[in-house]
């Protein structure tokens, strides 16, 4: 229940009201930040590049080093809310983004903006989770589903403008806008929040994991370094230090009385196989997003408004059937959704082989279309598949663990896939060095994708959505 802090009587806020629409308000901003930055950031990578004289193991870092504080912490940061406050841990996330994005648009180096886009994963582990729990735990069980609906709405509308605004800053204007145009976002929903009532789960444990956060973010360091620097002297070392610290962490959240990953939940087999498919589709999703810009201004010349579009059906499409595609999986069962989904991704990115080489019409829409559909087939019916596996009281632990999952899948996937196609220093700007890599790059997506389809078919049941199961 929702509950004032001052009087301790129940508070809920309905859907219509001044309060109400304020919830909903700060929430999806919070939400379009860290939206936005996914889609901006993609796009102004190259231009990022040539003004700093990064590598292509720079940029990698300009994307995951914000993934990994994120993917590590997002689950601290969950309980940080439920028990400090939930207004309260999203407040602090929100001005500690705005504060690190304003130190990104500032970076003199690429060094510099690394350390700035990590300090904004640290700082999104604490807004992010408190987006949605904010809306679960301040409005009436009435008005739920309508305040969710409009969240998830609006929070689509801002990843299908991510792409316009991001391309039309770099190209137009400076590309630390990207980064700055956060600071006046956050100020505005801070001003929001502030009609927010506050809410925190009365039974939260009162210790925060954090020896199993250190260790769980260690593991990620450790295991994208040696990905990402692989043939340095130190993989190896960095790759041993992932492994141990990853193992520790399981030994830790099996002992301890409050574990921020409650590892009972993996003994569903939905469970843990919906997880290891989100793990393979995000990690395709994120690579082939990572790479597609860079193909299209370093070897079709276009520029970054023009590769920041060409990704805009994705958001378009997922506005205007998700919805949909999750009925879908609820009448017939989510087996063969979750398997079609990822296939049709996987038909999608193949079509995607030409990018570059010719018209956007010919070479990209095609295949950002079929990748899409195939994305809105899956993406409701996987949320829904994870959340029905898990005990009730386990819904939040669940939800979080999906989440976290789908950002590692990223997260190793952007690290690992551009040393294993060849790119390394500064290929990346050169076309003919590129264009034989995003072959290379486009065949790892589709097989990723194919083998979350193979995977869904033989272990997710056709019954895992039926609540008498």
């Amino acid at each position: 229940m929702a509950t004032s802090e001052s009087s301790g009587a129940t508070a809920w806020v309905r859907a219509g009201t001044p309060a109400g629409r304020a919830v909903v308000a700060a929430a999806t901003l919070g939400s379009a930040m860290s939206l936005l930055d996914g889609t901006v950031v993609n796009v102004a990578l190259r231009t990022i590049g040539a003004d700093l004289d990064a590598s292509i193991t720079d940029l990698q870092w300009v994307t995951n080093g914000y993934l990994l504080a994120l993917a590590g912490l997002i689950l601290l940061g969950g309980s940080l809310g439920d028990r400090l406050g939930r207004r309260r841990v999203f407040v602090h996330g929100t001005v500690g983004f705005g504060l690190a994005s304003a130190l990104c648009g500032l970076a003199p180096t690429a060094e510099v903006l690394i350390a700035a886009r990590v300090l904004q994963g640290v700082a999104a582990a604490l807004m992010v989770p408190g987006s949605l729990s904010m809306i679960q735990g301040a409005f009436d069980p009435r008005d739920r589903a309508r305040a969710i609906g409009t969240w998830t709405g609006l929070g689509a509308i801002a990843g299908a403008a991510g792409p316009l605004v991001g391309g039309f800053l770099v190209e137009y204007a400076d590309w630390r806008l990207v980064f700055w145009i956060n600071v006046p976002l956050a100020v505005l929903t801070v001003w929001l929040a502030r009609s927010v009532p506050e809410t925190r789960d009365p039974g939260a444990a009162q210790h925060l994991d954090v020896p199993g956060a250190v260790l769980a973010t260690l593991a990620l360091t450790g295991v994208t370094y040696a990905l990402v620097q692989w043939g340095d002297p130190a993989a190896l070392p960095a790759l041993a230090v992932g492994l141990v610290t990853g193992a520790g962490f399981l030994v830790v959240e099996a002992r301890v009385d409050h574990p921020m990953l409650a590892l009972g939940v993996f003994a569903d087999r939905t469970f843990s196989a919906a997880n290891a498919m989100t793990l393979l589709v995000y990690g395709a999703l994120s690579v082939l997003l990572f790479m597609l810009p860079l193909q299209l201004q370093v070897v079709g010349g276009d520029g970054p408004l023009v590769a920041g579009l060409a990704t805009l059906p994705l958001p378009l499409v997922m506005l205007l059937l998700a919805g949909r595609g999750g009925a879908l999986g609820a009448r017939i069962g989510p087996r063969l959704p979750l398997t079609l989904g990822p296939l049709v991704m996987a038909a999608g990115a193949l079509l995607l082989l030409g990018a570059g080489e010719a018209a956007y019409v010919v070479a990209v829409l095609p295949g950002m279309v079929v990748f899409a559909l195939g994305l809105a087939l899956l993406v409701a019916t996987l949320t829904a598949t994870v959340l029905a596996a898990a005990p009730d009281d386990h819904a939040g632990i669940a939800s979080g663990v999906n989440n976290a999952v789908s950002r590692a899948g990223g997260l190793l996937a952007v690290a690992a896939v551009p040393s294993l196609v060849g790119l390394g220093g500064d290929e990346y700007a050169d076309p003919a060095a590129l264009d034989p890599a995003w072959t290379l790059v486009v065949l790892a997506c589709a097989g990723l994708l194919v083998l979350g389809g193979v995977l869904s078919w033989f272990t997710i049941p056709r019954t895992a959505l039926d609540p008498n199961r």
